[in-house]
């Protein structure tokens, strides 16, 4: 799928959840928050309770740009720890790299996030980690490979450059951009994370299947 392609693909896909994906996909909402066609600007029908939780499932999974699997694992295991089973599981699925490198601002989208540990780009506490899902922990530093930090989308990344796209930098985080460099703090607070999403709506949905 070409770049065009995929734009066109998160700036539908955020118009049918509601949520802005990419720095584009919020422009074109800001500009045009209603659907397309003559009956955009129409009152929805109400949606049925299995559809609004859906809908909240879908746009957690989209925010972090996950396959079902990797959700579904990830709420078995939230619901195995103590607390609220909805804020465990977004505290998890915030702990995951691709994640991190996005919130640390060295990525414009969490799809750029993830292509660069895809492909080598990033290390962790010194070892170079390729897996988008591998999950930091406390206390551990996220830093971009030294023969990286030259190339083009980093340079822009230390200079602040996505500043005006991205949220403020979260509490649990340790950043210095400049370098490149971040830390994981503590583990993220639900609260914190700026993710869009009804998370109890999220649970009642997998509680019911």
């Amino acid at each position: 799928m070409s770049t065009k392609s995929r734009t066109r693909s998160k700036t539908r896909l955020s118009r049918a959840l509601g949520i802005a994906l990419t720095p584009k996909a919020a422009r074109y909402l800001e500009k045009r928050p209603y659907g397309p066609g003559q009956h955009g600007r129409t009152k929805r029908k109400a949606d049925s309770d299995y559809a609004v939780r859906l809908r909240e499932k879908q746009r957690l999974r989209a925010q972090y740009g996950i396959r079902e699997a990797q959700l579904r694992t990830t709420f078995n295991e939230a619901r195995r720890q103590s607390g609220l089973t909805g804020e465990n599981l977004v505290e998890l699925l915030e702990m995951r790299l691709d994640a991190l490198v996005l919130r640390s601002g060295f990525a414009r989208t969490m799809s750029q996030a993830r292509q660069m540990v895809v492909h080598r780009h990033i290390m962790v506490d010194g070892q170079r980690v390729d897996r988008p899902s591998f999950r930091v922990k406390e206390g551990q530093t996220i830093h971009v490979h030294e023969r990286s930090s030259g190339m083009e989308p980093f340079q822009v990344a230390a200079a602040g450059g996505h500043a005006g796209v991205l949220p403020p930098v979260p509490p649990y985080l340790d950043v210095q951009l400049d370098r490149l460099q971040a830390r994981l703090v503590r583990r993220p607070k639900r609260a914190e994370v700026p993710v869009v999403a009804e998370v109890q709506l999220v649970v009642e949905y997998y509680a019911a299947r």
